[in-house]
């Protein structure tokens, strides 16, 4: 099992943090700040510790937002750790973002200027998303300037923190309800030239479409025409829990559309009474029998019992085909029984489901039984 990101954020982070402080604000009280961070910072989530450490560098800094934020931004420079320096490195300034977001409401312009200096060495992304719920018109139209800034970090910031599902923060409910600010950044990002910012871009649509499934499809239906490969590598990772829905608005946009020329034959599950702990293999083939080429993107559903005995489907990728007139492919997968932290199986039929192009149909059915056999 992976050792928890928490683990690797310890007791050394104040302490360091302190250190830099101290560098350029020599009556920082450093022991008394370390001692008040360290107050019941192991039980702490990794989040948890960055807002725990914001308060208590509140307590020990100047009580004037302003002057408490130059304070914090020149100790950066004392900072020996480099962006690239280990996965957890630039998660030590953490504490600084959050500050921003604690503290800086009520002043727009040093927090915006403070956020605009740590994103470039960390991520503001969390902490401009308050500004966007007190202030979104003037947090807005500072994004939109921001899109064009030099720095791939600072224009990657203005599409991940208007990330409606932004991952470890609460959800902007109002982008949520009408994305359409968010998409008019996304615009200004679409063909940027850093990958870095592309993929966030993608990200981010791929949450729009998580609310708004028909948007998701008009907006990618358009970013497709005339697209450079850069682009169109967006749209099909922007499109990607879409496709492993089955949304057949998405499955065209990629040019995958329809099913009808392909048939299914010789389709086998077997075992067919599996045990929970063992395994089960799905195969069938699949043969073109229209008169053109045909495309598709195969899937398959397995629609495992819960414990109210109802069943909810999971969706396993499997291959895009692409048979020409009258070939076929034989195709199969193994799915594993073993139980996970986030699954817990239960006795019972389960129904399995062929998808193509975004189109179920029933493939057969296995006996889930506890213990082996």
């Amino acid at each position: 099992m992976a050792e928890p990101l928490k683990n690797q954020y310890g007791p050394d982070i104040p302490k360091r943090i302190a250190r830099m402080i101290a560098a350029v604000h020599p009556t920082f009280p450093s022991a008394l700040f370390i001692k008040d961070a360290l107050r019941g910072y192991v039980a702490l989530e990794l989040m948890d510790r960055g807002r725990h450490i914001a308060n208590v560098l509140a307590k020990h800094l100047p009580a004037h937002f302003p002057a408490a934020a130059t304070i914090l931004l020149q100790s950066l420079d004392a900072n020996i750790e480099k962006r690239e320096g280990g996965s957890m490195a630039s998660f030590l300034l953490l504490p600084h973002a959050m500050f921003v977001s604690q503290h800086g409401l009520d002043f727009f312009e040093e927090s915006m200027a403070a956020q605009y200096v740590i994103t470039q060495r960390f991520t503001a992304e969390f902490s401009i998303r308050p500004f966007l719920e007190r202030h979104p018109q003037a947090t807005l139209e500072q994004l939109t300037i921001w899109a064009r800034d030099p720095s791939e970090h600072v224009r990657r910031l203005v599409s991940e923190c208007t990330r409606p599902r932004l991952p470890w923060a609460s959800r902007l409910r109002e982008f949520q309800r009408d994305p359409q600010p968010v998409l008019a950044l996304l615009e200004l990002l679409k063909d940027d030239a850093s990958l870095y910012v592309r993929r966030s871009v993608a990200n981010n649509l791929n949450d729009i479409g998580r609310d708004h499934p028909a948007l998701l499809v008009e907006v990618t239906q358009r970013w497709m025409k005339n697209a450079t490969p850069e682009r169109a590598w967006i749209v099909r990772h922007a499109l990607r829990s879409a496709v492993k829905r089955g949304d057949q608005g998405a499955l065209a946009v990629l040019g995958f559309a329809g099913n009808t020329a392909l048939v299914i034959s010789n389709a086998h599950i077997t075992p067919k009474r599996a045990a929970v702990g063992g395994s089960v293999v799905i195969a069938f083939d699949v043969t073109n029998h229209g008169k053109r080429e045909a495309q598709a993107v195969v899937d398959f559903a397995v629609f495992f019992v819960k414990a109210n005995g109802r069943a909810n489907a999971k969706v396993f990728k499997l291959k895009t085909i692409k048979l020409a007139v009258g070939e076929g492919v034989h195709l199969a997968k193994k799915i594993s029984l073993a139980e996970m932290t986030t699954r817990k199986l239960y006795p019972g039929k389960h129904q399995v489901d062929i998808i193509i192009n975004g189109v179920a149909e029933p493939l057969g059915s296995f006996q889930l039984v506890a213990g082996r056999q």
